[in-house]
């Protein structure tokens, strides 16, 4: 599908690089965004896929169903993918990087992070780590911490996640 879509790529080298990238830093976050039902994709090939996300164990995925572009390449590929196929195997897809997700976060749980605040509301302060994308990816929730304010930096030790946010409780020592 890779060579369809005229980008290089082999799955054995990525999870290569993934491993070696992992062992120098542990605490590297990856994401990436995947393509399902790509004009000529068969049930094996989508296998292929599931098999290299469970083994990448991406930390941060996003993945849509193909459609046409105006003007595309694609447009002209052999073999389209019928509709509810690839929204079946996207729904599977995301199926499986939850399941992930949930791991990974699960991981993250008696971990000190330092918390950037977005925002603090009636159940508490809210914000993110290092590893969380402003508007696309989890949040940290801080309930019952309200004296901080957007932009402060916080401590905080991971106690529950599920498979999208973790919460957490201020460490107590904030020294940066």
């Amino acid at each position: 599908i890779l060579r369809l879509m005229k980008r290089p790529g082999s799955a054995e080298r990525v999870l290569e690089r993934v491993k070696k990238w992992r062992e120098q830093c542990p605490s590297l976050v990856i994401r990436s965004t995947f393509i399902v039902g790509f004009p000529g994709e068969t049930e094996e090939e989508f296998e292929e896929l599931l098999d290299f996300l469970r083994e990448a164990q991406l930390d941060r995925v996003g993945a849509f169903a193909y459609s046409p572009v105006e003007g595309a390449r694609a447009n002209d590929l052999p073999d389209p993918v019928p509709e509810d196929i690839k929204q079946a195997r996207l729904a599977r897809f995301m199926e499986v990087q939850g399941e992930i997700s949930a791991q990974r976060l699960q991981d993250r749980i008696g971990n000190e992070y330092q918390v950037v605040i977005d925002s603090v509301d009636s159940e508490g302060a809210v914000g993110r780590t290092y590893a969380d994308a402003p508007e696309v990816d989890g949040l940290v929730h801080l309930n019952g911490v309200y004296d901080v304010k957007p932009g402060d930096r916080v401590w905080a030790e991971v106690i529950h996640a599920n498979e999208h946010d973790v919460w957490a409780v201020l460490s107590e020592d904030q020294d940066d």
